[in-house]
């Protein structure tokens, strides 16, 4: 090992701890504030780049170039802020109310706007920034140049961590945000302004986000994939340092960033004889941490443990069994399914759409299984859609499994990866258990993407086809069959005892205690359930397609599972049917119809949260309730005229 290398591969975790901390210092302060999960921060991240690209290109050449560069990086980081500003007005203080996973869906679908914006203001290839000038060379250190901008960064970290608290605890304004992170209430019953002081808030964590944006303009080129990437490192470092805590986010991101560059810097390292790749677990090892600082200290290595969330969702009404009405509309519709095959002369395509929504539903049904009446929030459920996926094309391919035999058992495959999460996950609650799903998630995700000898790695596995007898339409009523008989199982459990505890234990678990109910233990059953019947959906997908890749389970196809669900309406057992072939069949016709289609998805979505805030079926089943109430009272009213 070569001991100068690695000292440098120390002073690039310094450098790259100072971006992270600037994200999640961004992140953890709007949380702290807000209490709003903000999935579109790493956005704020991706603005700040393109932001500082196009006004370094038109300031910061000739003369003026010193001068011009920096002051285009200030620049872009107040544009961010006033960007982030506007957002809160107008979009985020309709939602302050809704429910957190609500919120988290506003959020993502900006997300996908911000995307499209970006793509339609910059285009699609990624821009190489200019290098800052005075500090474009390299200085000897170790026996080797190393770059003088990667010194910049070391300091830029603890200065702003520096700023940051004298604003906190030397200012009005930030004693009153102080003081809005312990009890809002209590501030707004002072006369305090709140409006203003959330959108304060929420500009300066997007300025401190498109800060630590503009100043990787030097080190890395801006694209289109960064808003992911950066929200996914700030997620983590916030998850560590303690929700909330600024320190603590420094704290984590030097951890983390340190750790990376250990394993960058170790390579392949000779074990007892077994050569040990440490650069591979560049891809894992923040979820590795952040698994450890979740199973052992929830709250964070300097947070506080959080108490029950001031953004509770409204009371949820009793699960009420299918009308003889909705059976016969449920089996009309599976009749007319059934049908789309003799079709095909004149819609070829609908057959093809209809599996795809068929195994979405699956999977979705199987996410709200345990969202909805097991209140257990998931932004890792692919990772069982993979395991089911991957289950099924490995006993085909590898153990030369009969297709039929494959498909059975590679929900048991998920059930196992469910069975061992699970145990870690149901001691946990709300946003920590949510965070440690993803851990586990992004765990299983970079063990397929690396595994090239046994999963394909990157490339993934194909040839992955049903038996001659089960190929065209036969697959497609295997598709229906299963997934109808999964749905009314899960329907069925849930009007099982079994049903009546994992809602008892959501709506409170210290009295489903005292009653005798092991809380705990019926979530982990619920959890291997969904974890089953959501590797069912992922072997039939990979039947349907032929081939499977990492990206079937990398967190998009997670957040795809909550769209679904938030979509239809978490409170109702049709949300996640109405939401998931809601969102395929719209994302099947917005893709063929632009090529912003992220953008009017994003704005669809967003319609969506704003005017049906109960989504889809839960605004249906209100009109129908209040129809049903009409109705009756008029009826009501009827009778007593005439017997007067």
């Amino acid at each position: 090992m070569d001991l100068s290398g690695f000292l440098a591969q120390l002073l690039n975790g310094l450098a790259e701890a100072s971006s992270l901390f600037l994200v999640a210092a961004g992140l953890s302060l709007i949380f702290g504030v807000t209490r709003i999960v903000n999935f579109a921060h790493g956005s704020f991240f991706m603005l700040g780049i393109y932001i500082a690209y196009s006004l370094v290109e038109r300031l910061g050449i000739g003369s003026t170039a010193v001068i011009g560069f920096w002051s285009s990086l200030a620049l872009a980081a107040l544009l961010v802020g006033a960007v982030g500003a506007l957002v809160e007005v107008i979009l985020l203080r309709r939602i302050y109310k809704a429910p957190e996973l609500f919120q988290l869906l506003a959020t993502f679908a900006l997300v996908l706007v911000v995307n499209d914006a970006v793509l339609w203001l910059w285009g699609p290839e990624e821009l190489l920034g200019r290098r800052a000038p005075g500090l474009a060379g390299s200085v000897d250190l170790f026996g080797r140049a190393y770059p003088t901008y990667n010194l910049f960064l070391i300091v830029v970290g603890p200065v702003v961590l520096g700023l940051l608290w004298l604003l906190l605890t030397r200012t009005r304004w930030g004693v009153l945000v102080r003081a809005a992170t312990q009890d809002r209430e209590m501030l707004g019953a002072l006369g305090v302004n709140q409006a203003w002081l959330f959108t304060g808030v929420f500009a300066l964590g997007a300025m401190l986000a498109g800060l630590g944006g503009a100043i990787q303009l030097p080190r890395e080129p801006a694209s289109l994939m960064l808003d992911l990437k950066a929200i996914g490192e700030a997620f983590v470092v916030v998850v560590v340092g303690g929700m909330g805590s600024i320190p603590g986010a420094y704290v984590a991101a030097l951890l983390i960033a340190e750790i990376k560059a250990i394993c960058i810097g170790l390579g392949n390292v000779q074990l007892l004889g077994i050569e040990v790749s440490f650069s591979k677990l560049t891809l894992v090892v923040e979820f590795l941490v952040m698994a450890l600082v979740l199973v052992f200290r929830p709250w964070g290595l300097m947070g506080r443990p959080q108490g029950t969330s001031r953004n509770s969702a409204p009371i949820e009404a009793p699960l009420r069994p299918g009308s003889p009405q909705f059976k016969l509309l449920a089996m009309g519709v599976v009749a007319m399914l059934a049908s789309l095959p003799m079709l095909a002369d004149w819609f070829p395509y609908a057959t093809v759409l209809a599996q795809d929504v068929l195994v979405a539903v699956l999977f979705a049904v199987s996410l709200h299984f345990i969202m909805g009446p097991g209140g257990m929030h998931s932004f890792g459920h692919a990772a069982y859609y993979g395991l089911g996926a991957y289950g099924a094309a490995i006993l085909l391919k590898a153990a030369l499994m009969p297709m039929p035999l494959a498909l059975a058992l590679a929900p048991l495959v998920a059930g196992l990866g469910a069975l061992l999460f699970g145990w870690f996950c149901v001691r946990l609650s709300g946003v920590y258990l949510a965070m440690l799903t993803l851990a586990f998630s992004q765990i299983v995700w970079s063990i397929v993407f690396q595994w090239d000898d046994f999963t394909g790695g990157s490339n993934g596995l194909i040839g992955v086809w049903p038996s001659s007898w089960l190929s065209g339409t036969a697959y497609f009523y295997l598709t229906l069959t299963l997934v109808v008989l999964s749905v009314v199982v899960l329907r069925r459990i849930l009007f099982a005892p079994f049903g009546f505890a994992l809602r008892a234990g959501r709506d409170s678990a210290l009295r489903a205690d005292a009653i005798g109910i092991d809380v705990k233990r019926v979530q982990w059953v619920a959890f291997v359930i969904a974890g089953v019947f959501g590797g069912l959906a992922g072997a039939l997908y990979v039947f349907s397609k032929g081939s499977i890749s990492p990206d079937a389970m990398a967190v998009g196809k997670s957040v795809d599972g909550l769209v679904m669900v938030l979509l239809g309406g978490i409170q109702t057992l049709m949300g996640p049917i109405v939401g998931a072939a809601t969102f395929n069949v719209l994302q099947d016709y917005i893709m063929r119809a632009t090529e912003y289609w992220r953008a009017l998805f994003g704005g669809v979505i967003l319609l969506l949260v704003i005017a049906f805030p109960q989504g889809i079926a839960g605004f249906a089943r209100q009109v129908a309730d209040w129809w049903s109430h009409r109705r009756s009272t008029r009826s009501a009213t009827a009778q007593q005229e005439n017997q007067a």
